[in-house]
């Protein structure tokens, strides 16, 4: 389980979206980085009411959630909000991102050891062996032309970026990318692509 309970949010703690380093822009850049990342990692989510719009105050059991803060002129919340809408629609059409949860041949990582950069890539995967590549850069720089070995050649699209523009995020997208026979990372052929600062990256295969 992955769980971000009222624990998480209460007591003197602040809100997962305080909690988050940073200006206003990079605070919730990184929350949408981190439930794209948490979404797309082995295991069953939990999220707590209010975390869905990064409400930014401490929950209260005394009062509602701060529905107003998605009122008026769309805004960062509403972003994250349309964020856990499509995280949640795109993980239950992809069987990758959960029919294996908990067997070891569901996930792979492909980079790990990245100190420098602060990137991360793995794969998930089903029982037929389809992937999908999971890319999250935790800086608030972007990493252009980043190559990364790959297990399958061929075409990979991005099915979900949470700096879209979409999502109030600087909309730095990368579309179709086709793989290369270049060497990387222990494997023959590799992808090269922009990684948004501080977001995370959802591909699919569409074929060779």
């Amino acid at each position: 389980m992955l769980p971000l309970s009222h624990d998480e949010v209460v007591h003197g703690k602040r809100s997962i979206l305080d909690r988050m380093p940073g200006d206003a822009w990079q605070k919730f850049a990184n929350l949408r980085a981190y439930y794209g990342w948490m979404w797309a990692f082995p295991g069953k989510k939990l999220l707590f009411m209010g975390n869905e719009f990064a409400q930014g105050r401490e929950w209260n059991h005394d009062t509602s959630l701060d529905w107003h803060l998605l009122e008026g002129e769309d805004n960062w919340h509403n972003g994250v909000q349309r964020l856990v809408r499509d995280l949640n629609l795109t993980y239950r059409h992809h069987q990758p991102m959960y029919q294996l949860d908990f067997d070891h041949r569901g996930f792979e990582w492909l980079v790990v050891d990245d100190h420098d950069n602060s990137v991360f890539v793995f794969a998930r995967r089903d029982r037929a062996g389809n992937e999908i590549i999971v890319v999250a850069n935790f800086t608030p720089v972007a990493r252009h032309d980043y190559r990364f070995g790959i297990n399958q050649p061929g075409r990979w699209r991005e099915i979900l970026n949470t700096d879209a523009g979409h999502y109030h995020g600087s909309n730095l997208t990368n579309g179709l990318l086709h793989s290369q026979p270049v060497h990387s990372h222990q494997r023959e052929h590799s992808l090269s692509m922009v990684i948004p600062p501080l977001a995370t990256v959802w591909l699919m295969r569409e074929g060779e």
